[in-house]
């Protein structure tokens, strides 16, 4: 079943998206919910559109391989009706199966706009995307190993269960924040402080840059607010 969303709102989602990735990596931090090195993709799943800023959403979780034909792939109309049982927005995250991925897209302009009728943000795979231009046009994220030119004999193959994509577990209702920088997962049971937390973590900041740029800089002082 969909994990709960912790009773988050609108304005709980907007609010987070006013915040870019690293912001939000900065605030989880003074949670200490999880280790610093946890909870984020690894670069290789690179953000595609960064013209479209911050992607906020609950993970719908689906596999997929593209090298082979499947005598008996999953349903994709089933996995359409599951991917409407997780709250909006939506954000479907893809693991291709294949070694190495990148075989043939499953993603390009018909699924994304499909996709984005179902209350989805955008798509997070480690596998390949195509149709760039049209899916930019859309409004519609996409982040991925790579982009080619085929969807080959592309198929799904099971969803719903966890799925492991840029080093990352990701289950199906986790918050997926994400943007230029790249993806990460939010604990939802502190999403609505974390922008508190990031208010806090901006005004260190600001201090030390401020002095950083002061006529009367000294090291002194710039440990003091380093450290303080």
């Amino acid at each position: 079943m969909p994990a709960k969303h912790m009773d988050l709102v609108d304005k709980d989602l907007e609010a987070l998206r006013q915040l870019s990735t690293p912001t939000v990596a900065n605030a989880i931090e003074l949670f200490n919910v999880r280790p610093r090195n946890q909870g984020y993709l690894s670069p290789e799943i690179r953000c595609l559109f960064p013209q479209l800023g911050v992607m906020v959403g609950y993970a719908v979780t689906l596999r997929f391989v593209a090298e082979q034909a499947a005598p008996r792939p999953a349903s994709r109309y089933e996995s359409w009706k599951y991917i409407l049982q997780t709250p909006a927005p939506r954000v479907v995250v893809l693991q291709d199966l294949d070694q190495p991925p990148g075989a043939g897209a499953f993603f390009g302009e018909v699924m994304a706009t499909l996709h984005q009728r179902l209350g989805c943000a955008g798509a997070v795979t480690n596998g390949h995307v195509r149709d760039l231009d049209e899916v930019a046009a859309l409004g519609f994220h996409f982040f991925a190993g790579g982009v080619c030119v085929s969807h080959a004999y592309v198929h799904l193959v099971d969803f719903g269960g966890p799925v492991k994509v840029g080093g990352l577990v990701v289950r199906t209702g986790d918050l997926i924040h994400a943007d230029k920088h790249g993806v990460l997962t939010v604990p939802k049971e502190i999403a609505r402080a974390i922008p508190q937390a990031a208010a806090q973590v901006a005004e260190r900041e600001r201090r030390i840059m401020d002095h950083c740029q002061a006529p009367d800089f000294s090291l002194e002082e710039l440990k003091r607010r380093y450290e303080g």
